[in-house]
C-alpha cells in the first residue's frame, strides 16, 4: 500500500514541477511549450538531473549547480503541494467525495474534485508568491464547477432548487466582495478576490460560501496582527487573501454544515 501512496506522491510531484514552469513561463510571458528550463540567475540549461521534483532541490542544497544562486523556493513549494494533495486524495479525497451509488460519478465525483484541488492549489500558490491570480485558473475551475453542478441536477442527484442557491450563493459572494473592493478604492481587496468569489460561491452554495468567508475573514486577521506583532509589518502592509479564501472553503467543505448549526444555534 506504501508503494501506492509513494507513486501517487511522485506522479503529484511531477505535475506540480510542470506547473511551476508553465506559471514561471506565464508571469515573464515565455512561451512553456518549448524550450529547456534555465537558471533564474546565470540562465543556463539545466541537465534533466537538476530537474528532478524535490529531490534535486535537496541534493543541490538548494542552489544552482552552475552560479551557486539560490532556487527560488517556489520550485520546491509547488512540487510538495501538488504531491501531498496527490496522496490525500487518494488515501481520503477518493473516497470522500464518491457522495453517489452511480457507477459513473464514482469516477467522476472523485476526478472533478482532484481537478479543481489542483487548480486551487495554483491559486494559492500563485497569490502567495507573487500576488497574482491567473485569468485562466478562474474561468477553467468556474466552467468546470457549473458542468458539474449542472450534471448532478440532470442526473437526479442534485435538486434544481439547489443549483439555483448556488448561483444565488455566487452572485452574492461577488457583489459582497466588488463592494469591500470599490469601498477600499482598490487598496483593501485584490480584483483577483473579487473574480475568485463567485467561483467558491458556485463551489460550496449557500450557506458553506458564508462558512468559509468567515473563516477566511478571521484566518486573515489572525496572521495579519501576528505579523505585525512578530514582524513588525505595518498595518497597511499587504497580504494575499486568495489562500485565506480558499484555506476558509476547504474547512467549511468538511465542516461547514457543523459550523453553521453551531452559529445559528
Amino acid at each position: 500500500m506504501w508503494f501506492y501512496y509513494l507513486w501517487l506522491f511522485v506522479g503529484g510531484a511531477v505535475i506540480g514541477s510542470f506547473l511551476n514552469v508553465v506559471v514561471m513561463r506565464s508571469l515573464k510571458g515565455e512561451d512553456w511549450v518549448k524550450g529547456r528550463s534555465k537558471c533564474d540567475s546565470c540562465h543556463h540549461d539545466l541537465a534533466w538531473y537538476d530537474n528532478i521534483p524535490l529531490l534535486s532541490y535537496v541534493w543541490l542544497r538548494g542552489r544552482c549547480r552552475y552560479c551557486g544562486a539560490k532556487i527560488p523556493l517556489q520550485h520546491p513549494v509547488m512540487e510538495l503541494l501538488m504531491g501531498v494533495l496527490f496522496v490525500w486524495w487518494g488515501m481520503i479525497g477518493s473516497e470522500f467525495f464518491k457522495l453517489v451509488d452511480i457507477p459513473s460519478m464514482k469516477v467522476i465525483q472523485p476526478l472533478f474534485w482532484l481537478v479543481i484541488g489542483m487548480i486551487l492549489g495554483i491559486i494559492v500558490f500563485t497569490d502567495l508568491f507573487y500576488g497574482v491570480i491567473f485569468d485562466c485558473c478562474i474561468w477553467v475551475s468556474g466552467g468546470l464547477i457549473f458542468m458539474y453542478r449542472s450534471l448532478l441536477v440532470f442526473m437526479g442527484v442534485m435538486q434544481p432548487l439547489d443549483m439555483i442557491k448556488s448561483i444565488e450563493a455566487a452572485i452574492g459572494t461577488w457583489l459582497f466582495f466588488y463592494g469591500l473592493y470599490r469601498l477600499t478604492k482598490r487598496k483593501g481587496m485584490g480584483l483577483g478576490d473579487v473574480y475568485l468569489a463567485p467561483v467558491l460561491g458556485l463551489l460550496l452554495g449557500w450557506p458553506r460560501i458564508l462558512i468559509a468567508m468567515m473563516l477566511a475573514f478571521i484566518l486573515g486577521a489572525v496572521v495579519g496582527l501576528s505579523l505585525v506583532i512578530l514582524k513588525g509589518k505595518s498595518l497597511k502592509s499587504s497580504l494575499p487573501f486568495g489562500p485565506f479564501m480558499i484555506i476558509g472553503s476547504l474547512l467549511a467543505l468538511i465542516w461547514g454544515m457543523e459550523l453553521w448549526r453551531l452559529l445559528i444555534s
